[in-house]
């Protein structure tokens, strides 16, 4: 089941996607694609519904993020070896988490905005992971039975904010536009394997950063447990869970984002994001 969220920004509808690419609205039926409703109960409810008996909505409507109400986003650092290589930092022996203000979050295709004093903005393609159930110290085992699916993010980041200065990563991570989340939410149930899917990003048309969740080196149920641990997830939360090679600070030379670049990324199954880079007003 692919879950979306549709319309102007603040007054996004909920929907569901249909297997011929259909937008149907689940208006009346569901207050959002948040919390309650992505427990597996509420999951369950939905798929019952028969989407060819819901309204469609107009083609090209503007995709929301595909999550509601987030509490929080945790993100996951230097989850790719050949990543943590690239940036000349050690691959960790543990995972490095920071968080990401949800103020930055937006829909997967709206501009991106190039922060007040920006010097170095940097796109990074990663697979996200919607919490569904209340985790507390949960066992990697039984991680999955907290997980209600997956969805594309963009974790943008601003080097300089975050790693010039006093550093600080949820200072670079966490400016206006800066978590792009969808387009949609896409259930557990419909991905085979987790750890086998291709993401891929391009500036401009040209592909820099092209991989496989397989090249993680933490995988999801053990981010999950570990995440765990330190915080209580809440349904409607969001793992980001790490950037392959192939981000900007890494390149020779160094290529960070300016007024007028165009991003494209997606993972496999879960959909794409488009978005366009502008000045900071």
């Amino acid at each position: 089941m692919k879950l979306a969220r549709i319309g102007p920004l603040g007054s996004e509808q909920p929907a569901v996607i249909d297997d011929d690419g259909k937008i149907r609205s689940l208006a009346g039926i569901s207050d959002d694609i948040s919390g309650p409703s992505l427990s597996e109960e509420g999951l369950d409810r939905l798929r019952a519904i028969d989407p060819s008996t819901l309204p469609e909505l107009r083609p090209g409507a503007r995709y929301g993020a595909c999550v509601g109400a987030v509490a929080k986003i945790v993100g996951i650092g230097l989850n790719y070896a050949d990543h943590a290589k690239e940036t000349g930092m050690a691959e960790p022996s543990e995972p490095i988490m920071f968080m990401k203000a949800t103020s930055a979050i937006c829909g997967p295709n709206d501009d991106i905005i190039i922060p007040k004093n920006a010097e170095k903005t940097d796109w990074e393609v990663e697979l996200g992971v919607v919490i569904g159930a209340v985790a507390s110290h949960v066992e990697q085992k039984n991680a999955s039975d907290y997980i209600a699916g997956y969805c594309v993010v963009n974790d943008l980041s601003e080097r300089a904010f975050q790693m010039e200065g006093t550093g600080q990563w949820v200072k670079g991570k966490s400016a206006d536009t800066f978590a792009p989340i969808g387009p949609w939410l896409v259930t557990k149930d419909e991905i085979d394997d987790v750890q086998n899917l291709n993401l891929w990003l391009r500036v401009n048309g040209k592909k820099l950063q092209n991989s496989n969740t397989k090249q993680m080196i933490f995988g999801v149920d053990e981010l999950v447990s570990y995440v765990s641990r330190y915080m209580t997830l809440m349904p409607g939360d969001v793992i980001a869970t790490g950037t392959p090679f192939g981000v900007g600070l890494g390149l020779d030379p160094p290529l960070f984002l300016k007024a007028g670049d165009r991003m494209e990324l997606g993972v496999d199954g879960l959909g794409q994001q488009n978005q366009k880079a502008v000045a900071w007003q």
